[in-house]
């Protein structure tokens, strides 16, 4: 039976697509409050395995739940009741900032939606681009626009593909102060980043994959016990000749 205690539950998740065997029997938990990391090289399976968790992909076989719902069940309800940043995904091109924020907000019928909008506008220095069609923006607030898509809700668990990626430093470690700030409120972050210097002051407990498999998983303390660095550990495992 699967712990609905746990936030995110997997067990024997798989997933093959054609030859590739892209998930092979992988089984972890995230607990409340957990500032959870994936790390793997290109291909290991971190995006296959985030698709699955919030429901835009089926497993071939295994179980997986979400906040206690079963992803494979009902994807939608997952769907409400988190947030999520795809790695590669940008807000529409033809829609404004102010016009994207506004149709998240409608969609997840907030009510008090101008106020969020303008609060992220304030957080993330959107205020000069409110009405700068999306693909007149630069790769970096388009991100910004994602992430706050993201958080705008205010949901209990996050999933962050790549959350970092295009941010400059001073963004980098504002969003990071962020993620520390909603997780001592209560929140849960599950995050795929290939920016190992800040995964590691950031997560608080971490799973490397490899090839479809975990092959280490605990507290980040352990991953980096007796002086080791991410970043070495990371290239131990999954091997320096990739």
């Amino acid at each position: 039976m699967l712990d609905i205690m746990s936030v995110v539950t997997a067990r024997g998740l798989s997933k093959r697509f054609g030859q590739k065997q892209a998930l092979d029997g992988i089984s972890f938990e995230v607990q409340p409050g957990d500032l959870f990391g994936l790390f793997g090289p290109n291909g290991a399976g971190k995006t296959t395995l985030l698709r699955i968790l919030t429901g835009q992909l089926e497993q071939d076989s295994g179980d997986a739940t979400v906040l206690g719902i079963d992803v494979k069940k009902d994807p939608m309800e997952v769907k409400r009741k988190i947030g999520i940043v795809p790695e590669v995904e940008s807000p529409p091109t033809y829609l404004t900032a102010y016009e994207y924020l506004y149709f998240v907000s409608r969609v997840r019928q907030i009510p008090d939606a101008e106020a969020r909008i303008n609060g992220w506008f304030d957080f993330f220095d959107l205020k000069e681009s409110r009405d700068v069609i999306c693909r007149d923006l630069s790769k970096g607030m388009r991100q910004k626009i994602m992430l706050a898509s993201a958080f705008i809700h205010e949901p209990k668990l996050l999933f962050l593909d790549e959350p970092f990626i295009n941010l400059d430093p001073i963004f980098q470690r504002k969003l990071r102060e962020y993620l520390l700030e909603y997780v001592a409120k209560g929140g849960t972050v599950f995050m795929c980043s290939h920016i190992l210097e800040i995964a590691e002051r950031l997560c608080s407990r971490a799973a490397i994959i490899s090839d479809g498999r975990i092959i280490k998983l605990g507290d980040m303390s352990e991953l980096v016990k007796g002086g080791a660095r991410l970043e070495e550990v990371f290239l131990n495992l999954v091997g320096k000749g990739r």
